[in-house]
């Protein structure tokens, strides 16, 4: 069927790997602009990002580029994230 062709694994798994990259170089290039005093990403947008499959990106940016990490909202809000979703697909594949 085509919902299965579109939602394949191989098709998910690249999805994930795209929005996480998308997710990582969002904090590097707000870390840069908060750097250089410009206009900075929503943090909306940074966790709307993860919500939609980024979270590890939005984790590994974080401590990567040392952004964000002093906000409760993103030390405690992205980790917290990804168990929610771990606990969805643990529970999708029940």
């Amino acid at each position: 069927m085509i919902f299965e062709e579109i939602f394949s694994v191989r098709n998910i798994i690249i999805y994930l790997i795209i929005m996480n990259l998308i997710a990582f170089l969002s904090m590097f290039i707000d870390k840069k602009k908060a750097k250089w005093g410009r206009w900075r990403i929503p943090e909306d947008t940074l966790f709307l990002y993860a919500i939609l499959g980024g979270t590890i990106g939005s984790i590994a940016g974080m401590y990567t580029f040392r952004h964000k990490t002093k906000k409760p909202k993103f030390y405690i809000g992205m980790p917290a994230l990804l168990v929610l979703q771990i606990l969805a697909v643990v529970a999708f594949m029940i």
